[in-house]
């Protein structure tokens, strides 16, 4: 029990649905949930239970602090971040905590709202954050907390006193002992949770986090729905997603951490997986080794084993719960050690700080706790007679004189019903059984052992699954004395594991790493299980995006083998801006979504689907930018617009969906992001369209992001093909004729260089299948080259197009040097011969025409 007592009750207004409409929000850049989707596509396998307080600062910075409660698990997230005028960040974040409960100041509400919020000053009107967040979240419910509750000082107390004591405390309270909106965010949180969760921790016994938002890459939750990183768009209890392919984790806990990690990605198991990949021994133990923790959800029990009812527990139900948690615990301090030994002269420096983590010997001392006091032999069972036996005699003899008592009579009481069943059975000649329910036993008889009806004195029968259930007056009474046997052993036992729990609150700390460990590993070897399944291959981290054959994560487990089409992808600092053209269903979308996929894939550290593949740096650096704030090479954000819809709910067309999120893009765009657009500006008129695509894509080629532009619009390729940094791609398509009278074409699903093949001349070609007189097709062919030739030439003789061919040239040679200066592996003679091209190809680019 937590020594801090809370007697005052914050708030006084409950919350309620908001029967006025909430002003419309402005176009951002923000998900578009739906009627079908009513949390968000991230959360599918992921019900919400997260207590999230959030808190802006009212400066033009945009300071938001975020402090998140897992009711579950108990993990609290701290969160500071300056965010943008739409609060893309902020909503981001409140996305990876999937929240049941969203709490915010009394004094963001409007005075509308006043039978809301609870007594105090209120805004003039409701802060533009809390309108993003409920149209954000409209199925989550918002509650107002007073204004004075929203402290820092407070906060830092409940930090101070509440964070385990182990290796990360330090760090942990020196990096929020600044952030003022964070920590008065977690003041509120931790008051509601004991005012009204009716909650409270015992003090060291929360493991708190500060997660700086530097350092890994921000994917917005329209990309994570796009791309299927964690749910599939079509059907939300299907597999078909980034996560399904890669989830083949044996613990609840990797699962989460598999969830957050594709959806704000960067971690470094590379080097771990290489191990368990190439050493099939060390892959099959550690798999063994998880065998036995399976299902097992070290957060959830510890936080059940660390937290305490504000009011005491008279009822045996809560004793029987605890009893079985701390069951559960021994199964955990038990077969971790079988984990540490599959680990054991690891050479990986993860898997040995894996191995640290689980080799603590407070796990140890634990587990020597446990064994004093409960039996070996009991073990928590599902359910049944055998479930409640367990607990009963979890606890070992003679640690109560009285519980030895209480456990004697439940005994006598168990066979006294028994021994009535035994007679009853001969003396109505039945085969009467005897079945455990919550509320007691009852008969059992199988329908065809009973002809006609039961004998008198038996009540309440029914029919369930083929067989007769009932029972008695007698058998009632017995049921009653061995209930009151079974809750004195139960609240007897629980006073028993109340004081072990206490013991081992001080050394909860080794738990709560035991549980990092534990979901690290367990994730990792899911990786490594997926790589292996599907011939994956290590992705090297360079300044350079190149995917050599790669292949679609998700559609390669749908699609039959063999039918998936590979594609390559290059894109560097000379050519950061890839147009992508092709007709419709040519593979364009799928393209754009491949490449994202791999890339959190890598970012992710996983193996990719390709034969070579190479991605901005992140593995080496991973682990100094998640705890150092340190800044590398890495995409910064994964920006994306895919999809073509109608958002109804806030009454916006394609087209201003289509600039929603596009003005997003461009606010939070950085030279680290990727970017992928498709098709935009089909939503308006084609001129109006060119000219929007045009403008929005020349703003993104002065960002130098990595972009992926797929366009019909062919006047963009010439409008922009002047930019250096600006490359032509097309899917390749095969001209076909199906019957004598169709005319068609066959997608080959292949990227190749270049603009798209001139649409111009494929009516000639039509014409040609049409069987139309050879001299008037060569007439009309004639005609069609000569013009094409004569606009050719015109566009090289321009000065300006000779100009930007240069610029291109010079700009393809400073990233090839650079290239080779950092990340080249070659002998001495082997790199000056690979330079030596480059001299050729600049004087090529040079030489007067």
């Amino acid at each position: 029990m937590s020594s801090r007592q809370t007697t005052e009750r914050p708030w006084t207004g409950q919350s309620k649905s908001y029967a006025a409409s909430v002003p419309r929000r402005p176009w951002t850049g923000q998900s578009r949930p739906t009627t079908a989707r009513p949390q968000t596509a991230a959360s599918v396998r992921h019900e919400g239970s997260y207590v999230i307080a959030v808190l802006e600062g009212r400066g033009v910075s945009r300071e938001v602090g975020i402090a998140a409660l897992d009711r579950d698990t108990g993990k609290v997230v701290l969160v500071q971040v300056a965010d943008c005028q739409t609060y893309v960040k902020s909503l981001h974040q409140i996305h990876l905590h999937t929240p049941c409960l969203i709490l915010i100041p009394d004094t963001f509400l409007s005075a509308s709202d006043a039978a809301l919020a609870p007594s105090g000053k209120r805004s003039a009107s409701t802060s533009l954050l809390v309108e993003y967040i409920r149209e954000e979240f409209p199925g989550i419910q918002t509650e107002p907390v007073g204004r004075r509750y929203w402290n820092d000082a407070g906060g830092l107390e409940f930090v101070l006193q509440l964070c385990v004591e182990d290796d990360e405390r330090a760090g942990t309270v020196l990096a929020v002992s600044n952030k003022y909106y964070a920590l008065s965010a977690a003041c509120a949180l931790f008051k509601y949770a004991e005012a009204r969760l009716n909650t409270r921790f015992a003090a060291g016994s929360l493991r708190i986090k500060y997660i700086p938002v530097d350092g890994t890459m921000m994917i917005d939750p329209d990309t994570a729905r796009n791309l299927e990183l964690v749910g599939n768009i079509a059907h939300k209890k299907s597999s078909h997603s980034l996560f399904g392919v890669l989830n083949h984790t044996y613990t609840p806990m990797a699962s989460r951490l598999l969830r957050v990690n594709l959806l704000s990605p960067i971690t470094s198991g590379l080097s771990f997986m290489i191990e368990l990949i190439n050493a099939e021994d060390r892959f099959t133990y550690v798999r063994d080794a998880l065998k036995t923790l399976n299902k097992m959800d070290f957060d959830k029990l510890i936080v059940a084993l660390a937290s305490s009812e504000a009011r005491p527990t008279t009822s045996a139900k809560p004793a029987s719960q605890r009893v079985l948690q701390i069951l559960n615990l021994r199964s955990v301090v038990k077969n971790v050690p079988l984990l540490r030994k599959a680990l054991e002269g690891c050479r990986s420096q993860l898997l040995q700080i894996i191995l640290d983590m689980i080799s603590d010997e407070r796990i140890d001392k634990i587990s020597d706790l446990v064994s004093e006091r409960l039996n070996e032999e009991s073990a928590a069972s599902k359910g049944g007679l055998a479930a409640v036996n367990a607990r009963v005699y979890a606890v070992r003899a003679n640690c109560n004189r009285l519980l030895d008592v209480a456990r004697e009579t439940y005994k006598e009481n168990v066979g006294d019903i028994y021994h009535l069943n035994r007679v009853l059975s001969e003396e109505h000649n039945l085969p009467l059984t005897l079945v455990y329910q919550e509320t007691g036993f009852v008969f059992a008889l199988k329908k065809k052992d009973l002809e006609g009806e039961l004998p008198k004195g038996f009540v309440n029968a029914s029919m369930k699954k083929g067989r007769w259930m009932f029972s008695s007056m007698e058998l009632k009474k017995m049921n009653s004395r061995m209930k009151d046997a079974l809750d004195e052993t139960l609240l007897l036992s629980d006073k028993i594991v109340q004081d072990l729990v206490a013991e081992i609150v001080h050394d909860i700390g080794a738990l709560y790493k035991a549980s990092e460990a534990v979901a690290l590993i367990d994730m990792l070897w899911s990786f490594a299980h997926a790589s292996i399944m599907r011939n994956y291959v290590r992705p090297e981290f360079t300044g350079t995006l190149a995917i050599k054959s790669g292949r679609h994560p998700i559609l390669e487990t749908v699609q039959a083998v063999g039918t998936l089409v590979p594609n390559d992808v290059y894109c560097d600092d000379s050519a950061s801006f890839q147009i992508i053209q092709g007709p419709n269903m040519s593979g364009k979308s799928t393209y754009l979504r491949q490449i994202g996929l791999l890339t959190v894939m890598a970012m992710s550290g996983c193996f990719v689907p390709a034969e070579y593949a190479s991605f901005r740096q992140a593995d080496i650096v991973s682990f100094i930018i998640r705890f150092l704030n340190y800044t590398s090479r890495i995409h910064d954000a994964l920006l994306t617009r895919l999809s073509n819809d109608d958002d109804l709910e806030k009454s916006l067309s394609t087209f201003a969906s289509e600039m929603a999120t596009s003005a997003m893009i461009l606010g939070l765009a950085s030279p680290r992001s990727l970017i992928l657009v498709d098709e935009l500006g089909r939503g308006t008129s084609p001129r109006e369209g060119v000219g929007i695509s045009h403008a929005i894509a020349e703003g993104l080629t002065a960002l130098k992001s990595f972009v992926f532009f797929a366009t019909h619009f062919n006047e963009i390729t010439k409008t922009l093909s002047r930019q250096p940094t600006v490359v032509n791609l097309h899917l390749s398509v095969q001209r076909t004729r199906s019957t004598a009278a169709n005319f068609g074409m066959t997608f080959q699903y292949k990227i190749l260089d270049g603009a798209s093949e001139d649409f111009s001349h494929y009516g000639i070609e039509l014409a040609r299948l049409a069987d139309l007189p050879l001299d008037v097709l060569a007439e009309g062919k004639r005609v069609a080259e000569k013009l094409t030739a004569l606009q050719t030439r015109r566009e090289e003789s321009s000065e300006s197009n000779k100009i930007a061919l240069r610029r291109k040239a010079l700009l393809r040679l400073r990233t090839q040097l650079t290239q080779a200066y950092e990340y080249s592996a070659l002998p001495d003679q082997d790199l000056l011969t690979y330079i030596g091209r480059f001299q050729a190809d600049i004087a090529k680019a040079f030489a007067p025409r």
